[in-house]
């Protein structure tokens, strides 16, 4: 009998496993990031002011975000985030395993690294790129489509817009005093 209840739990494991879960795994190429994740449409366009809060929200700057355009090439979309104190950075992918990187950000081009190519689009700001496994004159290319985003490619960059929800209700909260929670244990505990 003891044999049977230090069992039990073994073989009800795989029946708990399978039906745990309610997301159907997504298909496509593990090694696609783009497959990895639903594809929703972005908005078309978003205004100027829009696109600056969610930038800020971000902790970017927004005349510091800047991207580019090489053949094969495609924006990680979970890549754009901050970089430095108020800066930009994105990586783009290609199939063949290559990235690059772009970070815009306050300075100078003067101290550009070695093997990145830095451009100075504004006084102040410098927009360094720089890759892993590139072929020839990708880096040169990438860096010279560097540009300023258009509404569309702005709206395309950014995630999407965090939407409103109601409170949570707890109740371990008591409704009067400060609210902290109650963890009272009483005698022995």
């Amino acid at each position: 009998m003891i044999r049977t209840a230090r069992a039990l739990p073994l073989l009800l494991l795989p029946v708990l496993l399978t039906a745990c879960g309610t997301e159907k795994a997504a298909t496509g190429d593990a090694r696609d990031p783009a497959a990895a994740t639903p594809r929703q449409s972005p908005p078309a366009t978003l205004g100027r002011s829009e696109a600056d809060a969610r930038l800020r929200a971000l902790g970017i700057s927004p005349e510091l975000v800047y991207v580019t355009d090489v053949p094969g090439f495609t924006l990680a979309q979970q890549s754009v985030g901050v970089n430095g104190d108020d800066g930009f950075s994105a990586a783009y992918w290609a199939r063949d395993g290559a990235v690059l990187h772009l970070y815009a950000e306050r300075g100078s081009a003067a101290d550009c690294p070695e093997g990145h190519a830095c451009l100075a689009p504004a006084k102040g700001q410098v927009v360094r790129v720089y890759g892993e496994k590139l072929g020839p004159g990708v880096l040169r290319r990438a860096a010279a489509a560097v540009h300023r985003p258009t509404p569309a490619e702005l709206a395309a960059l950014l995630p999407p817009a965090p939407t409103a929800t109601a409170p949570v209700r707890r109740g371990d909260l008591p409704s009067y005093g400060d609210g902290a929670p109650d963890n009272h244990v009483g005698e022995g505990g």
